[in-house]
């Protein structure tokens, strides 16, 4: 593992806006990826159901599992590229594996086939998230972080939001079906391949131009699944994250309480997820930007008060003209997750940072299933205002938290 690593100058080099070749290709990666799978997923339940028969109960089960099992890989995944010290192709296989997936949806003909191909396909996510999150890190200054991360998580919004369109377009179209656009859908993901793996050089695990010790010389240790290689500051501010997840439920709520509360005619439902996207978008490339600024917790911070604002505001709003400027608002908050990103990077050493990405995605993925099942539940035995009033006053706790914690770990540290 001694060998030099290609491109090592050449990945970090500032491209367009500033951003080095491995940060740009990545993100263009991000895009046509999540392009592909976004033209699948919606389409997932109405093709289990209408034209293989299958359950609403079997897909929920089989969902729910593959997230568990995925969110677990991210894990393993992050450990083992820091104990082999390359990344590059943990993300090339899981990038592939996920895409080699959906495109047998073209094919399949009985409901566990096609189960078992969106099965696979999170596995392949698993395998690939925490190594290319480091390798981003890996690729970048620290001050350049969160503008990284930013228009990483910006070209997967655009990506998601291309990716529905299309499959919208492709449907209207005569005579194109589900299997068209499944196979259609592995164009976009064959070119985040190429990209990928033309693209993108592999790194050694120090910014450029610090003396941080890098992962050649700081072998990770063995997997364990335990915090106890990390600091008290990392801890907490995994703590924070998962209280905030906690009552951060699946956005299919937003919509389902604009289409009930606010009788918005649902075929401008599309329209609002379609502005929710654009604005996600915007807001993680600026959070990425002003936490390179002013700070992760800043804008972390700021995130979850628009979070809390936002949720009383869905809680509180009784017609259609409140939604659309709260769904504007409400994607303000996204600002945290390229600002949450970074602030991985600056918190762990080099030698544990797909560790630490693995940890930080499991917790995040984890606890979205508890959080949409109290949002449910609230909703159910309570009324919609008690549920979102609790995501709001979990974010406010989240908030508490973090800048309680911060503090504690500094003096710690």
């Amino acid at each position: 593992m001694d060998r030099e690593v290609e491109g090592e100058g050449e990945s970090c080099a500032p491209g367009r806006k500033g951003l080095g070749r491995n940060v740009l290709s990545l993100g263009m990666v991000s895009f046509f990826n999540d392009l592909s799978s976004e033209m699948a997923y919606p389409l997932l339940p109405l093709f289990l159901t209408e034209t293989l028969g299958a359950g609403a109960v079997f897909l929920g089960l089989v969902e729910g599992l593959a997230d568990f099992i995925a969110s677990f890989l991210q894990i393993f995944s992050g450990w083992f590229s820091d104990r082999v010290k390359r990344r590059k192709g943990l993300a090339l296989g899981g990038y592939a594996f996920s895409g080699v997936s959906r495109a047998c949806l073209a094919v399949v003909v009985a409901p566990w086939q096609a189960l078992v191909a969106w099965f696979l396909n999170r596995v392949g996510k698993g395998v690939r998230t925490a190594p290319r999150d480091a390798l981003i890190a890996d690729s970048c200054e620290p001050r350049e972080r969160g503008r990284s991360y930013g228009y990483h998580r910006a070209m997967d919004h655009l990506g998601a939001l291309s990716g529905a369109a299309a499959a919208s377009i492709l449907l209207a179209s005569s005579g194109t079906g589900y299997r068209t656009v499944f196979a259609l859908a592995a164009i976009p993901l064959a070119l985040a391949l190429l990209i990928l793996w033309l693209g993108v050089r592999e790194k050694s695990g120090a910014a450029p131009g610090r003396a941080e010790v890098t992962v050649r010389t700081a072998p990770a240790p063995p997997l364990r699944l335990t915090l106890r290689p990390f600091d008290l500051r990392f801890r907490l501010f995994l703590a924070a994250v998962f209280l905030f997840t906690l009552g951060n439920s699946s956005d299919a709520f937003l919509l389902l309480r604009a289409r009930q509360a606010g009788n918005i005619d649902a075929a401008l439902i599309p329209a609002l997820w379609g502005i929710l996207h654009i604005v996600k978008s915007v807001a993680n490339l600026r959070g990425g930007e002003l936490s390179d600024r002013f700070g992760r917790k800043r804008v972390i911070i700021a995130g979850w008060s628009v979070y809390a604002l936002a949720y009383l505001g869905f809680a509180l709003a009784g017609s259609a003209s409140w939604f659309w400027p709260l769904f504007v608002i409400y994607g303000f908050y996204f600002m945290y997750e390229s600002a949450g990103k970074a602030m991985v990077a600056d918190l762990v050493p080099v030698e544990l940072r797909g560790t630490a990405f693995g940890l930080y995605n499991f917790v995040v993925s984890m606890t979205l299933l508890p959080a949409s099942l109290i949002m449910g539940l609230l909703w159910k035995a309570r009324g919609l205002n008690y549920a979102f009033i609790f995501g709001a006053l979990t974010a406010l706790g989240a908030v508490i938290l973090l800048a309680g914690g911060s503090r504690m770990g500094k003096r710690r540290a």
